[in-house]
C-alpha cells in the first residue's frame, strides 16, 4: 500500500496551460498540485480559475510557490500572495530565504531576514497558513545548522520547511532529515533532472530511494512534490508517479 502523498509542482510545466497542468495531475493520478507564482497563478483571478479546475477534477493545492525572496520587505506583494494563496486553499506558502548561503550572510543581513520573515509569518497566521522555505543553495535555507539557528530566534508555530536533497551528500541529507522533520512540511523531488540525477545515479542508483525510505521510515506525512521531469515530459511525469506510487 502506498504510503507516500505525491503531487506536481507546476513550474515542472511552465510551458502549459492552468488548465493542461491539472490535467496532466489528473491523468498520472497525482493528488496535489503545488501552483507556481511565477507563470501560472499570478494574480487573484488565476487563483480562482486553478482552484475552479482543481476542485472539478478531485486535485487538492497543497501549497503555493511564491517566490517571495524574505528580506524583500515587500509588505504589499506579501499581503496579495497570502489573499491568492487563500483563495486556492492552499495550505502554505514555498519562499526563498534572502539570495545568499548561510555562510555569507552578515549579522546585519541575518537580523533583517529575520525581521522580514517575522513579520511575514504574522500576516500568513492571519491567513491560516504556513510558511516554508526552499531547502536550497544561495539561500539561507542551504545549511541544517543555519535554519535550526533561524527557527529558534524566529520562534513562530507557522514556520516549517522543505526537505530537498542536496545530491552527492547521503550523511548531510540523512542528518538533515533527523534534525529537522519535526518541521519539514514538503519534500521536492527533482526523480529525472537530468544534471543532477545522472550525475548522482552514477555514485548510487538507490540514492532517492534512500532518502525516501528514510522519511517513511520515520512516518513522514507530507507531500513529496515531483519538481521538474526529463524534458518537462508528460510521459516522464506519469513515470515519476508510478515510481513513488511504489513505496
Amino acid at each position: 500500500m502506498n504510503n507516500l502523498k505525491i503531487g506536481v509542482a507546476s513550474v515542472t510545466f511552465r510551458n502549459k496551460t492552468i488548465s493542461e497542468v491539472v490535467e496532466i495531475a489528473k491523468n498520472a493520478e497525482a493528488s496535489y498540485i503545488e501552483w507556481g507564482a511565477d507563470v501560472h497563478v499570478k494574480t487573484a483571478e488565476d487563483a480562482k480559475a486553478a482552484k475552479e479546475l482543481c476542485n472539478k477534477n478531485g486535485i487538492k493545492i497543497s501549497s503555493y510557490g511564491s517566490y517571495y525572496r524574505v528580506g524583500s520587505r515587500d509588505k504589499e506583494n506579501w499581503e496579495q500572495i497570502c489573499k491568492n494563496a487563500e483563495i486556492m486553499g492552499a495550505s502554505s506558502v514555498r519562499v526563498w530565504l534572502g539570495n545568499k548561503d548561510s555562510e555569507e550572510t552578515s549579522e546585519d543581513e541575518y537580523r533583517n531576514l529575520l525581521e522580514d520573515l517575522t513579520h511575514i509569518c504574522e500576516v500568513a497566521e492571519k491567513y491560516n497558513l504556513l510558511v516554508c522555505p526552499e531547502c536550497h543553495d544561495n539561500t539561507f535555507n542551504n545549511n541544517t545548522e543555519a535554519i535550526l539557528r533561524l527557527k529558534k530566534d524566529l520562534n513562530k508555530e507557522n514556520f516549517r520547511t522543505y526537505f530537498q536533497s542536496r545530491y552527492f551528500r547521503f550523511d548531510y541529507d540523512m542528518d538533515r532529515i533527523e534534525k529537522t522533520f519535526d518541521f519539514i512540511e514538503n519534500v521536492h523531488v527533482s526523480y529525472r533532472d537530468l544534471y543532477r540525477e545522472q550525475r548522482f545515479r552514477k555514485k548510487d542508483k538507490k540514492y532517492l530511494d534512500k532518502i525516501l525510505k528514510k522519511l517513511l521510515q520515520m512516518k513522514f506525512n507530507g507531500i513529496v512534490i515531483v519538481e521538474f521531469v526529463k524534458g518537462s515530459k508528460e510521459k516522464n511525469f506519469r513515470k515519476d508517479v508510478e515510481k513513488l506510487r511504489k513505496y
